[in-house]
Order: C-alpha cells, then structure tokens, then sequence
C-alpha cells in the first residue's frame, strides 16, 4: 500500500524503535509532523525553540546509549538546530536531525525559509544526506541510524523537501545497510595490543588518561580490571568522567588547565601514558610543548583520524576500546610495586581556592552535593565556573550519570540536556547544576518541563556574572572587565514559581546542607538558588601548563 513520504519517515522511524522525538514544527517540516501525529508507538516531545530539541535529543542518547533524535523545519528552524548538532559532533553523540526543506524546484532560488542545511552542517556532522527521491526514504534513514551509532557516533542530518514529503511511496524498510568505504574497525591490531602490554611491563610510572570513548564504548569495568590489576593511578578528560569511579584512590581527576595536581603531575612525570578513547583537545593537553615528555604514548581509538592529531604517539591502536582492553587484560601485565601511585595520591587533587568574600563558596556546596547524593542520579550541567567545579569537586561514580557539553563549550545546553535525560526515564533522579548566565540562554525550556510533567530538580550558581569570561579577563587582561555583569537578572524563585516549581534561595553557608537535602529529597520540582562569592575563580592562573 502507498503511503506519503511523511508516513514513511515515521514507519521508518519506529522501525528504528525510536522512542521520543524532539522537535518544533513549521511549513516545510508539515507533512511530517502530520505523520508523526498519528504514530502510536512516538512520544512527541515540543521544545520552546529548535537548539533545545538537538541538546535535548544529545541529553537523551547520552542517559541510554541510543540515538537521539530531533526535527525541525526549514530555514531558521534548521538553522536553529546547528549549534546542537555541532555540539553533538564535538563530544561524539549519536543523533539524526530530520529537517524540512522546500519543494525541489524551489532549491538554489532563495525561496521563504530556504537554506542550504546540508551545506552549512557539512563540517560538523558524520554525514548529511538531501533527499530528492521519495523512494530512497528508507534506505537513507536505516543508513543514518547506521552511521550515527557505529564506529565513533556522531550526529546525521536528513534534509527532506516539502514535495518529497508529500509523494508517494511503496514503504518497505531495508534489514541491512550497504555503505560501500564506511567500515569501521573495531579489532585492535593484536601486535600492537602486544606492544601495549610490554610497554606495561617495562615502565615504572604509567598513567592511564579515560576520554569520552570509555563511555560510548561500555569499557568501564575493562579500564576498572586494568587500573587496578597493574596499580595504575588514572586521570580523565571532562568527557571521561564517569569512565572511571570518582571516589576510587587510583583516581587523580580531571586533566589539564582545569586539572587537578596530581593528574598534571602524574602527565609530566610518566615514563608511559595510555590514552584510551581520548581525542586529547587543547583544555585537556594545555601546552603541547610540554605535554607528557617523558612518556612513551599509548593510543587507542576507535577513530583513526583522532591518533597523532594532537599528541605525538609511539604506540597506535585503531578499535573499539572495550574489546582491546579486554584483551590487554588477558595478557597479564605484572602488578607495579612501586610507590608512583601512592606519591600521586598525596598530592593536591583540588585545585580551587576559596577567597574570603561576599557570598557562598561553589566548592563546599558541590562537595556536600556529592556527600549527599546517590551514585545513579544523573548530573547535568551547563557551561562555565559551575562546570568545572563540578568537574573537580562532584564524585561521578558510573558511566552516563555525568551530561556535559565538553568539546564545543555550549552554555544554555544543561536544561534541554537534563531534560532529555530525565525523559529518558522520568523515575530516575536527574539534576541540573547551572549558573545564572547559562540557564538563561534556554530559560524558556522550563515550559517543556511542565509540559511533560518533569519534576526537574536544579541547583543555580549565581553570582550575577559571566563568571569563567570574567576569570579569564582577570588572569589574561589586567582585570579589566567589560560584558560580563548580569545586570538586569530576573527574580529567578519568581521564574521558578511561574513554571510550577518550588524555589529556595541560599544566602548564608549554615543553611546549605539543608537546602540540599530539601533538593535532594523533593518530589515536586524544585529550583535551589545559592548566591556564590563572585571573587572564586576556577583555578589559580598557571601559564602553560
């Protein structure tokens, strides 16, 4: 039986088992969303403006391992979804964006709401396809879904014609992809695993270094088995954590300019390091030219392009992380007697210093929040001082339970991002750690909450200040601050009590254990406000680490 192009996207669609779908509707995407009104087995998800549907769909496939999945219609609808979707490409998130487009015999004329979305997404998308035919449909979507979640995941985007939409079509759906040159490798060479073992054997202080892959690939117990069979002290990317217990004592925390001493320590002093699913990106490696001197570099990777991009390595390895360090760990490597761990462990891990002033400090809220929290409640944050304190101060424990926007930095990703956890299963705790100027950027997203009946829970971090732009004009241009006071900020418990949320605000340090608690323990959504001390940075500045 023909069915439309529209129909063919949401049979593919649930075909996929696709769950939730993200999305703001408008002319060119019609068609579709007249579809997806229909379908029975796709919940519907109507976001407040189309970047929160992509980080949303990004907060989803992080919290499940699956892909998300986001729609939006042509023009500034899909232009709307660029920063999401490079975002996702940044921290390698499986996602397919389905866009509308104009008919085909509009393409090129500037016609109302075009634009040249498979184009402007080229650079930062695994693949991106324009579909012109309504017969290729299928097949294009079971290639997308394909793409997106195998090798290295990243985001796919499918541009559809209004016209396309609308044809008709004999609906069968492909068992099978046929992608001729996309083969990812997933067996690790056994020569160079074997290589990877000796270099074990022979050093007298390795560091293992856990990126984001240690979580796409599920090789946390593997890494775990590892670490603590040859008494490695490890050290993570901001992607990597959750790849590795944060309160187990091998742990050195966080890498690089916001790193702690001990992990920058640790780099500069090893005679082997091994980076496992770690694309080592400026804010993790700080000044190359002194980065890991003394080490023999162990990589592996499950994408090659990302090996001797930004490290120098000795020791290449191309596959999926899991299933190599599984095999480094049938090949015995001997247990290190050493004290390198134990010199390590003494060390500073807590780089931050509190300076005595006005207001709350980030720091002793985050670490009672870790005290405080169970191990399988999902911590989102967004961008800025708040992130990186969390980074260092809040104990991740397991895998997927730590949503951050890594490589690209994007403030306003926490809410849509928390929210696309928190669809993902509206029984799990899931809470949002932002700060003032971040949560503005998507505040609009709390209707999306109350729409779905989410009880969201969310800590703000205000100090009235873009405060890590603000740190960096500190350190970098003589204190000279300009576009970085929030002047004008909103009575945020008013915000709150307008979406159907409960509000505390925190003033004074004797009530923050309480108010966390109340946090912690709400069943109704709730916004806890700390007003922090304006004059904390992040870190000391410390050039060219």
């Amino acid at each position: 039986m023909a069915i439309t192009g529209g129909q063919a996207i949401i049979c593919a669609l649930e075909a996929e088992g696709v769950e939730l779908v993200f999305g703001y509707p408008g002319g060119a995407i019609l068609p579709v969303f007249d579809s997806l009104r229909e379908s029975s087995k796709i919940h519907y998800v109507l976001v407040r403006q189309e970047q929160a549907a992509a980080h949303a769909a990004s907060g989803y496939a992080r919290a499940t391992g699956r892909v998300g999945v986001c729609m939006a219609t042509s023009g500034p609808g899909a232009t709307n979804l660029i920063t999401g979707i490079a975002t996702a490409y940044m921290d390698s998130i499986p996602l397919v964006a389905i866009t509308g487009q104009v008919a085909v015999d509009l393409i090129g004329r500037d016609a109302f709401q075009e634009v040249d979305i498979t184009g402007a997404t080229e650079p930062f998308s695994k693949h991106n396809y324009l579909v012109k035919n309504v017969n290729d449909i299928p097949r294009v979507i079971k290639e997308a879904f394909h793409i997106a979640s195998t090798g290295r995941p990243g985001p796919v985007l499918i541009d559809i014609p209004k016209d396309v939409a609308l044809s008709s079509i004999n609906f069968k759906y492909p068992d099978t992809v046929d992608l001729k040159g996309y083969k990812p490798n997933y067996e690790g060479h056994p020569l160079q695993i074997k290589k990877v073992v000796k270099a074990i054997k022979e050093s007298k202080k390795p560091l293992i270094c856990v990126g984001g892959g240690a979580i796409l690939s599920d090789a946390a117990q593997e890494i775990l088995e590892l670490a603590e069979k040859v008494n490695v002290p490890v050290a993570m990317t901001l992607m990597g954590i959750g790849g590795f217990p944060g309160s187990h004592p091998l742990n050195l925390g966080l890498l690089g300019i916001y790193g702690t001493q001990a992990a920058n320590t640790a780099v500069n002093e090893a005679d082997l390091l091994l980076l496992l699913g770690a694309r080592m990106g400026d804010r993790a490696t700080g000044n190359l030219d002194k980065f890991a001197k003394k080490a023999i570099i162990a990589h592996i990777d499950i994408d090659p392009a990302e090996i001797g991009k930004n490290v120098e390595v000795d020791i290449p390895i191309v596959g999926d992380l899991k299933g190599i360090v599984k095999e480094i760990n049938k090949l015995n490597a001997d247990k290190k007697e050493s004290n390198w761990a134990e010199e390590l462990m003494a060390k500073d891990r807590l780089p931050a210093q509190y300076v005595e002033g006005k207001g709350l400090d980030p720091k002793e809220i985050i670490q009672e929040l870790s005290k405080m929290s169970n191990n399988d409640m999902i911590v989102a944050t967004d961008v800025g001082q708040h992130q990186m304190w969390t980074s260092q101060y809040y104990k991740v424990e397991k895998p997927g339970t730590f949503i951050t926007s890594g490589g690209l930095g994007t403030m306003g990703y926490g809410l849509p991002a928390a929210i696309g956890a928190k669809m993902s299963d509206t029984e799990r705790e899931v809470l949002l750690i932002t700060g003032d100027g971040s949560f503005q950027m998507n505040l609009t997203e709390l209707a999306t909450a109350a729409q779905e009946n989410l009880k969201m829970k969310i800590i703000l971090f205000n100090n009235s200040s873009l405060g890590m732009v603000r740190e960096l004009q500190q350190q970098s241009f003589e204190s000279r601050y300009f576009s970085v006071h929030m002047t004008g900020n909103p009575d945020f418990s008013k915000i709150a009590e307008a979406y159907g949320l409960k509000s505390i605000r925190v003033t004074d340090k004797k009530d923050i254990k309480n108010a966390l608690k109340e946090i912690l323990e709400s069943k109704d959504g709730i916004l806890g406000e700390f007003f922090i001390n304006l004059d904390v940075n992040v870190v000391p500045y410390r050039e060219g680490i």
